[in-house]
């Protein structure tokens, strides 16, 4: 009796330790992320960086050459349209004139101040004459109406008025001739009078560059004091919030945008993507070399902003952003995660957790973003798939989540 019991009890410790021993070479599942197979919007976008630029912006340059006084105003500083001053100008100083050249610019002026008085004698001459021819004019109309005159009389006193009248206005032309003259050669005299450039002076030739828009001091080009040349940029002011977004877009991508398409503009420093709307797509490209060193044909997509300025007042010109334009949307669309497909052949393919194991499946994919797919068959909702599969897992391959896979080992 004693020998059957050790008998018994030397099978069931056998038993034991070979199902023991059984469980311990059973392979362990392989932990891997599982993500399930859901229902909702997927949207298609085209994404890139871009940057952000003031739509009318005003490049305030010299008119002349000359100089510019010290500009106080500071960039993000306020201005208003035809008010604020935002750069007072003086035209070049001239240069000096010589002894013998003002010398000859003195007697210029005198010999115009004469020639004036010569011209406006000349015309009080015309008109005593012209006068004179008028009052004979008269007096020989009421003679021929007493009967006294002849007509022949009358037609010789009408030409001669009508003489006068013309050497009236010829006296007049020289008059205006003259002291147009003559206010050149005191302008020739004052080069050496007046020394533009300097405040002190009092100088009328002095130009105040105004606003042309209410806005803000974008850029200041220049701050001190100096003589620039003619057309030199000395501000940039623009409205900010006027803003809009210009993003160079690779060709093949840009062909599939047009006006009026959704846009999102996101990391741009705030807490959610602002809204906007395809403005134009540029008809040119242009040739770009990437960080790779790789030629690309580039063509800019501008976006406008429709969100309100008070939700995005910290945005500023030439700032970075991201933005993403949406080519594609539906609703109540099937959606796996891209990081679960891989190709098998020219298909895609999944692996569907089912009973805790690995099973490969064929699916059929549509349109995708860089975090979703749409599922035209093979997946239906609530399915569980393995996302980023290693080259461990395979049909069959007994698998767990990756958190519970951790725990047990």
């Amino acid at each position: 009796m004693k020998k059957r019991r050790r008998l018994v009890l030397w099978g069931v410790s056998l038993t034991v330790l070979i199902a023991l021993i059984a469980l311990g070479s059973r392979p362990r599942p392989i932990p891997v992320d599982i993500a399930s197979v859901v229902q909702g919007t997927l949207s298609v976008t085209l994404d890139e960086e871009g940057e952000t630029r003031v739509r009318d912006r005003f490049e305030i340059s010299a008119p002349v050459a000359g100089r510019v006084l010290r500009i106080e105003l500071e960039p993000g500083d306020p201005v208003l349209a035809a008010e604020s001053v935002l750069a007072t100008f003086l035209p070049a100083s001239p240069v000096p004139l010589d002894p013998r050249q003002r010398a000859e610019a003195g007697a210029a002026v005198e010999a115009a101040e004469a020639a004036v008085g010569r011209a406006e004698a000349l015309h009080e001459q015309a008109a005593q004459e012209r006068a004179f021819a008028e009052s004979t004019l008269n007096r020989l109309r009421r003679l021929q109406e007493e009967g006294v005159s002849s007509e022949e009389a009358l037609e010789m006193a009408q030409l001669e008025l009508d003489t006068r009248q013309e050497a009236l206005e010829a006296a007049e032309f020289a008059v205006r001739d003259a002291r147009g003259n003559l206010a050149l050669a005191r302008a020739r005299l004052q080069r050496f009078r007046f020394r533009a450039g300097d405040p002190g002076t009092g100088n009328p030739e002095a130009i105040q560059i105004f606003s042309p828009v209410d806005g803000v001091v974008l850029r200041r080009l220049r701050e001190s004091e100096a003589v620039v040349p003619a057309g030199e940029p000395l501000l940039e002011v623009g409205d900010p919030r006027e803003l809009e977004v210009v993003t160079d877009y690779l060709s093949n991508d840009a062909v599939r945008m047009r006006a009026g398409q959704a846009a999102l503009i996101d990391r741009w420093g705030g807490d959610r993507p602002l809204g906007g709307r395809v403005l134009r797509v540029e008809p040119s490209g242009f040739t770009k070399i990437s960080a790779l060193g790789v030629e690309e044909q580039r063509v800019n997509v501008v976006m406008e902003l429709e969100e309100p300025y008070e939700n995005r007042s910290s945005l500023g010109d030439a700032y970075r952003v991201e933005t993403r334009v949406v080519i594609w949307e539906a609703e109540d669309q099937v959606k796996v995660p891209v990081g679960a497909l891989f190709r098998r052949g020219e298909s895609w393919a999944v692996f569907v957790v089912e009973n805790d194991t690995a099973s490969e499946r064929v699916v059929e994919i549509g349109e995708r973003n860089r975090q979703e797919a749409q599922v035209l068959g093979g997946l239906a909702v609530g399915d569980q798939v393995v996302v980023y599969p290693g080259d461990s897992v395979a049909d069959g391959v007994r698998v767990a989540p990756a958190a519970a896979g951790a725990a047990s080992g």
